[in-house]
């Protein structure tokens, strides 16, 4: 029955949203909410898509990208487009902002001045379903959707800077159940059972055969001195309430100061760990198929001493994240970050064990506390969701 609970959420953002019934139900306001994907070109070099959310009015859009047609966009003036625009927004997208009149009214602008279609930038992070409301007596034609505050400010960034901004809508049919949401989770469940049982899968061989050798109590030593010889961080509780702290420092970092410097600093702190991660993970791995790859060593000068295959597997981890830090931007890079996510996983999750139920019990009642606070109470405090615009 969990395993169904999870996936309940997910089947629901899959799919489309349907129209909920409203007061001015015209044949002018039947369109269902539809997720929308934003393709952008700055200067004629293609950007990373955004997403948005289309409107129960106007036109409907394509469903595959290739029956879409690319525009220029402009920003109506003034920018709530709530009177006649003096921006030439014939034959392009008019962006505007949401606020000051009914979003059917911005719709009506923005077609009277010849755009082919209209951007409503939201005032928040969500993107909000734009409904007809009482507005009934309107005939809007072109399609009309909304996108983020964050999505529309890099865009109004760029477009102060000169730059010629294009966009392409389309909203794509989407599946019942999302296998990728699937995919995810069952990544997520055998990363958690791989280091729950890792100790046995890298016991070596010719260890199980000794221990089969020995008498019992003399196997129960060998077992606690193994246990005593891993270097593991047993987490108390009041570390899981500093540990719920410091995760709400960060994230407010996060939110005040995120730049492309900042994601930088990101990216190579997970560089640092995906690289320890992945090679603990090999190392043990191969030691324990294999003793004698580790007897050669070698001394070098910062290191010391050190096993040649583990300076050969530290080498090909270092190259395997330099090669997905380059490309992280890529369609195919989520195979190298999920192999390094994962890898780094098992290895912290060996390091850190919860001693008993108590310790769980206060780790788990703060993060809970820290997901609903962050998601939905920080609108209270910050005019945004904290985690939902990080």
């Amino acid at each position: 029955v969990s395993v169904l609970l999870l996936f309940v959420p997910s089947v629901a953002a899959a799919n489309d949203l349907p129209r909920p019934p409203t007061n001015g139900d015209s044949a002018s306001c039947r369109n269902d909410f539809r997720s929308v994907k934003v393709k952008r070109w700055i200067n004629g070099v293609e950007n990373e898509g955004i997403e948005g959310l289309s409107a129960d009015f106007g036109s409907t859009l394509p469903t595959q990208a290739k029956e879409a047609h690319r525009y220029s966009a402009t920003f109506t003036n003034p920018l709530d487009s709530c009177v006649s625009s003096s921006s030439k927004l014939s034959g392009s997208i008019a962006l505007a902002l949401r606020g000051d009149c009914a979003f059917t009214t911005k719709a009506e602008v923005a077609q009277a001045g010849g755009a082919v279609g209209l951007v409503v930038i939201n005032d928040d992070e969500d993107l909000v379903q734009m409904a007809c409301g009482n507005e009934t007596s309107f005939d809007i034609s072109i399609p009309v959707i909304i996108i983020s505050k964050s999505s529309g400010e890099e865009l109004k960034k760029f477009m102060d800077k000169g730059a010629k901004v294009e966009l392409l809508l389309y909203s794509p049919n989407w599946p019942i159940l999302d296998y990728s949401v699937i995919f995810l989770w069952l990544m997520a469940v055998g990363t958690v059972v791989s280091a729950s049982l890792w100790p046995e899968i890298t016991r070596s061989e010719r260890s199980n055969e000794y221990y089969n050798e020995v008498p019992h109590y003399q196997t129960e030593l060998y077992s606690l001195a193994d246990e005593e010889e891993k270097e593991t961080f047993h987490v108390t509780a009041k570390s899981a309430v500093i540990f719920v702290i410091t995760s709400s420092s960060f994230l407010l970092l996060l939110y005040f100061f995120m730049s492309s410097w900042f994601i930088w600093l990101l990216i190579v702190l997970f560089c640092i760990g995906g690289i320890e991660g992945m090679h603990s993970c090999i190392v043990s791995l191969a030691l324990s198929k294999c003793r004698g790859c580790g007897q050669k060593t070698v001394n070098l000068p910062v290191i010391g001493e050190i096993s040649i295959f583990s300076l050969l597997v530290l080498i090909a981890c270092t190259i395997f994240t330099i090669i997905w830090a380059s490309n992280h931007k890529a369609s195919y890079s989520w195979v190298g970050q999920d192999v390094l996510g994962i890898c780094m996983m098992i290895t912290v999750l060996q390091l850190a064990q919860l001693p008993n139920i108590k310790v769980s019990t206060v780790l788990l009642c703060c993060a809970f506390i820290y997901d609903v606070f962050w998601v939905f109470l920080s609108p209270l405090i910050f005019h945004d969701s904290v985690m939902i615009a990080v």
